[in-house]
């Protein structure tokens, strides 16, 4: 008898594990605004390259949206997209959850004139900033109280030189790009400031949860055995998992 029901228990099992891998999706809608070198628009980049390691060896395709911040997490919040790429942890509460890995780190920055008075993650909240509207560092940095957010990076160096701000708050590698507009870069200075991990928001629908539930155990895979590094190389940006999360 003893051997009749660890059959039936491990049959059980085994038709459980076999619904669960019936149910995860073969395909994962990801939306994303478009920065360079990060999630092009042409699906190369960093994040895309990053995120195909992720999923595509177990059978899960991506299906990518290029589309602004903020529509990328209503698409998300509507469940028209399973999950939108670069967001701060728990940065949005409605509709969303957030897997347990990141998979990079943005390293925040400050763009300002060349003598304006140099600043640190201690100092900024002291000065009147700008940024990419949905961005919300308010909520990451301390302290910041004098802030107005920005619909595109196009007018931010007049902003800087007519002096309705003192700095305006981006990725490094968005702030270079807004640098590089310039007709004189030496009149700007960028401060580095700190760095935030960059997650996957996923939808709070079935899918969402058992996309993520995937994503999570490829990366800690994937982090452990170092086959990622590659990819940060290739993109000659910063490696986030020296320090490997536990």
């Amino acid at each position: 008898m003893r051997g009749v029901w660890l059959a039936a228990v491990l049959g059980v099992q085994l038709l459980c594990a076999q619904l669960a891998q019936a149910e995860t999706p073969k395909e994962i809608r990801l939306a994303s605004e478009v920065w360079p070198g990060h999630t092009n628009a042409d699906g190369s980049g960093l994040a895309w390259d990053v995120l195909r390691a992720v999923f595509e060896p177990v059978g899960i395709s991506l299906e990518l949206h290029s589309v602004p911040y903020t529509r990328s997490v209503g698409l998300v919040q509507r469940g028209a997209a399973d999950a939108w790429v670069g967001s701060y942890l728990n940065e949005i509460k409605d509709g969303v959850f957030y897997p347990h890995w990141n998979y990079d780190a943005d390293h925040i920055t400050a763009l300002g004139l060349a003598d304006a008075p140099p600043v640190d993650i201690r100092t900024i909240g002291t000065f009147r900033l700008a940024w990419v509207r949905g961005y919300a560092y308010e909520k990451y940095l301390p302290n910041l109280t004098r802030y107005q957010e920005v619909y595109r990076r196009d007018g931010i160096l007049s902003m800087l030189e007519m002096k309705h701000v003192d700095f305006y708050l981006d990725a490094r590698t968005e702030t270079q790009d807004v640098l590089n507009e310039a007709d004189d870069p030496s009149r700007f200075r960028i401060d580095a400031l700190t760095q935030l991990p960059l997650y996957l928001g996923f939808a709070d629908t079935p899918d969402g949860h058992a996309l993520a539930q995937v994503f999570d155990a490829r990366m800690e895979k994937l982090v452990h055995d170092g086959s990622l590094r590659p990819i940060y190389e290739r993109w000659q940006q910063p490696y986030p998992f020296d320090a490997t999360k536990q």
